[in-house]
């Protein structure tokens, strides 16, 4: 499990747990889950919502829109979010209750004002690269798990990409929690496993690990 394989936490943070500005239902109910799959990697990233106050996805910066609207932007369709995650808040700030001080690498997404960034590897433009891909190659890794909120939008475009770079790609479905906005954490396993990634669980990556 060590070798060549890593963990990636995806945005555990105030703001997507209860009581944060964009809280995912029972998110903080995987948190122990992630804490416990720890113990298996020796290579842990962790992913953080990053966002500047004027950021283009905050609903309230666009005239006559509300959360959860769609708007097109040049690189496509954009739901728009209540304002979360902004630069230095504590609705930014890792979930006091994650506890993985041997993560060696923090990636900090959606700090460009213009443009949002579910995935870990590629922001929502897809030509600007937040360097995830190069790291995991240099430090030869092969294979990702990835855990973390949201299961249907930073998660799972976190998921694919990594398959789309060459890596052999897992989510662990009971270490996620998903939004669930109109049907898309359906829809998104679907897109997953469509495009090659792999569902566990956490009891198979503790019997392989035995």
């Amino acid at each position: 499990m060590r070798e060549n394989t890593a963990l990636i936490v995806v945005d555990v943070q105030n703001g997507f747990t209860p009581g944060g500005n964009l809280a995912v239902a029972h998110a903080d109910e995987i948190i122990p889950n992630i804490n416990q799959l720890a113990q298996f990697f020796d290579t842990i990233i962790l992913t953080q919502d990053w966002h500047p106050n004027n950021h283009i996805s905050f609903a309230e910066n666009h005239v006559n829109k509300q959360p959860f609207d769609t708007i097109e932007l040049d690189y496509g369709t954009q739901v728009l979010w209540p304002k979360h995650c902004v630069q230095g808040t504590r609705d930014a700030d890792f979930h006091t209750d994650l506890h993985l001080p041997q993560a060696q690498l923090i990636i900090r997404k959606g700090v460009h004002s213009t443009i949002d960034s579910y995935s870990a590897f590629m922001e929502a433009d897809r030509k600007t690269s937040t360097g995830l891909a190069g790291y995991l190659k240099e430090r030869q890794i092969t294979t990702v798990f990835i855990v973390g909120i949201a299961t249907d939008f930073c998660v799972a475009w976190t998921a694919i990409d990594a398959c789309e770079f060459g890596f052999d790609t897992y989510v662990i479905a009971d270490a996620t929690r998903g939004i669930d906005l109109n049907g898309s954490l359906q829809h998104a396993w679907q897109d997953m496993l469509a495009k090659g990634v792999k569902r566990t669980y956490i009891k198979d990556l503790v019997q392989f690990s035995q």
